[in-house]
């Protein structure tokens, strides 16, 4: 099954990827810097030849600047029980492209679980299929390099408790930790990966390789502004304002995540944040920058929402950056 055991990847894409192999966990957080979630809702899990996204757009992170992709995984819907829950080939094709492309660009990869309405919902109906998928991963990607990295599950809510999620977590864990001993491992904590809840999480103390995740939306009345899944289709046209109060806001949340951090001696990675497009632009363009340099000043790395869609910092129809973010993400004097 393990497709990517002859994993060869040649000149500098090799070097990069051995390079992280032995590297400390806060090593290897700084070399992800800055990074995208990427194809999360893309046709190319249906096939690759369907895919919006492409090698190109790979290549194109990487001469922006960009050092990490936080690939959403979604692998529930072809999984069947009948069949032990086994993953269909074509499944593991796009994965291992996107590894393959991604790790030949010297982009790191976090293989995101993004099953989290899912797992929200009655957990204890899903955990065979959650612990099945991350017993395929682990082998399958067993031979892959340090510079891919496991992300249990994005963020755990609703039922997904988060005393129940450190179970489930420790579960996954233990799996992967079978085939992946010094593979690192992401974690975040419950209700959303929210910040206040990273003194629920619990995590084994003689397991170094792992970095903790929060995500960050706030305020969300302008983050998600005119979005009806998260219950603010009647927000519209509010902005987000230049003083230096709303900075303020976002480096006082993030004091007590580095806080927290220092306290527990875990390095943090950022996984998603951003504004909605039916924000107002250079209300988008000043909330990314504020958060991704907030974001720096405390060492973390980081990854914007998303690459193309809703969040929108590729325009697939034009076939172009959307410019404004993405020198707010990346001033053109740091690429």
């Amino acid at each position: 099954m393990n497709k990517l055991l002859p994993f060869l990847i040649l000149g500098a894409g090799l070097a990069f990827a051995t390079s992280l192999r032995a590297a400390d966990v806060f090593e290897q957080n700084r070399q992800l810097g800055r990074g995208v979630n990427i194809i999360g809702y893309d046709p190319i899990w249906r096939s690759l030849e369907q895919g919006r996204f492409q090698a190109k757009h790979l290549q194109l992170l990487r001469e922006a600047g960009f050092q990490n992709v936080r690939v959403n995984l979604a692998p529930f819907r072809q999984m069947d029980r009948d069949k032990n829950w086994a993953l269909p080939e074509s499944w593991w094709h796009t994965l291992d492209w996107v590894v393959r492309e991604a790790t030949a660009q010297k982009l790191s990869v976090i293989l995101d679980f993004h099953e989290f309405q899912s797992m929200a919902r009655n957990p204890a109906s899903h955990r065979e299929q959650f612990l099945s998928f991350w017993r395929q991963l682990s082998e399958h990607c067993v031979a892959t390099p340090g510079t891919v990295l496991f992300e249990l599950l994005n963020e755990p809510n609703k039922e997904m408790t988060p005393k129940l999620w450190n179970q489930y977590a420790a579960d996954a864990l233990k799996i992967v930790r079978e085939k992946n001993p010094a593979r690192t491992v992401i974690i975040g904590p419950g209700f959303w990966n929210s910040a206040d809840h990273l003194n629920e999480l619990e995590l084994p103390e003689n397991d170094s390789n792992i970095i903790v995740t929060v995500h960050y939306y706030s305020p969300m009345s302008f983050t998600h502004q005119g979005a009806s899944w998260a219950g603010q289709q009647d927000k519209h046209d509010i902005a987000w304002p230049k003083d230096d109060k709303q900075r303020a806001a976002v480096s006082n949340d993030f004091a007590k995540v580095a806080a927290w951090a220092k306290a527990h001696n875990r390095p943090i990675y950022l996984g998603e944040f951003g504004a909605y497009d039916k924000a107002p632009m250079e209300s988008r363009v000043r909330y990314a920058d504020a958060v991704a340099r907030a974001a720096e000043a405390n060492g973390w790395s980081w990854a914007w929402w998303q690459f193309d869609g809703d969040f929108i910092l590729w325009d697939m129809k034009k076939d172009c950056w959307v410019e404004s973010i993405l020198h707010a993400l990346i001033p053109k004097e740091n690429k």
